[in-house]
């Protein structure tokens, strides 16, 4: 998967990610070897409630503990960001960890949500215009692996700031993720900022236990993407012949998500045919796990400064902020 993300700040609206993308995308994915479904279709409404879930899973610590990380240290973050900032949320979802960051900031001059999933985003974007009523919000449905012009507030901010939560940088290849974040920083600019969320490195049992949880909320969650595939291709995935199974590549320092034809078995996407094998594997998802020193490298590299890293006790999971020179 290439990120192609965001690209200027100017006025512009943008439409929800067209089936046609998907399909092309889907098809490209399943010719590639190893095949392969990109991730970010795992965001239908039924994948998005079924995410939800997931967060709220004992074994999923990711959300639990990005949380109470920003519950903790939500005044010094907000010290760190400053007043009157443009705060762009990336792949936010629902906006839970959004409202703590955002009550926090002194006088945000807007704040832009970018979401693939139009119908979350209507609905976090009413609830945020209801609880915070002098906030400009701009809500923008696109995929942000593509370019992506964004509006421009009323008022003009001190800075602009990225806010990238929920490791999602960990579904990039690593020089992916060096892209990605040069192309936030020409978002941000100089003066700007990124607060960004990072799964850490960590014993492998938990973490495969946070991708293969015992009530299968999370092969439920995989087995959808499927599901939503057939809607909107009318293609002809048989759920039941399909298997999910994480596994952590410690070489690689990435859990590799998987479905897994349990039969031999052809599958038809439009005028398309696709044969599997039995045990022949889909890639759904990859997620690295960093180290600080590594990341903080990395984002360097992309022409951000360190500025502050809040973690928790277990050190599971890292909160970092970077900045642009001005």
């Amino acid at each position: 998967m290439t990120a192609h993300p965001l690209t200027a700040l100017q006025p512009a609206s943008a439409a929800p990610p067209a089936t046609s993308d998907l399909l092309s995308d889907v098809i490209a994915g399943l010719s590639s070897d190893p095949r392969a479904l990109p991730c970010k279709y795992f965001y239908d409404e039924r994948g998005a409630a079924l995410f939800q879930k997931i967060c709220e899973l004992p074994e999923y610590y990711v959300t639990r503990t990005e949380l109470d990380i920003l519950s903790r240290h939500h005044a010094e973050i907000a010290s760190q960001i400053g007043p009157n900032v443009e705060l762009i949320g990336l792949g936010t979802g629902a906006g839970t960890k959004t409202r703590i960051l955002i009550k926090a900031l002194e006088k945000p001059a807007a704040y832009i949500p970018v979401d693939i999933s139009e119908k979350q985003l209507r609905k976090s974007t009413a609830f945020f215009q209801k609880i915070f009523p002098k906030l400009e919000i701009l809500p923008v449905c696109a995929d942000y692996l593509q370019p992506v012009v964004l509006p421009s507030p009323r008022h003009k901010p001190a800075r602009n700031v990225v806010y990238f939560p929920g490791s999602t940088i960990g579904n990039f290849e690593p020089n992916e993720a060096l892209e990605f974040l040069r192309r936030i920083a020409n978002v941000s600019g100089r003066g700007g900022g990124l607060l960004i969320g990072v799964d850490l490195q960590k014993d492998q049992n938990v973490i495969e236990a946070a991708y293969n949880d015992k009530d299968g909320v999370t092969a439920q969650f995989n087995l959808n993407l499927l599901e939503h595939i057939n809607r909107e291709t009318g293609a002809n995935f048989d759920l039941s012949r399909w298997q999910h199974r994480a596994i952590y590549n410690s070489k690689a320092g990435r859990i590799e998500m998987y479905l897994i034809s349990a039969t031999d078995q052809t599958v038809r996407i439009q005028d398309q045919q696709f044969h599997f094998r039995a045990g022949e594997k889909i890639l759904t998802e990859r997620s690295y796990k960093h180290t600080p020193e590594g990341f903080i490298a990395l984002a360097g590299q992309a022409g951000f400064d360190f500025a502050k890293f809040w973690t928790d006790d277990a050190r599971l999971f890292g909160v970092f902020y970077f900045v642009i020179a001005t």
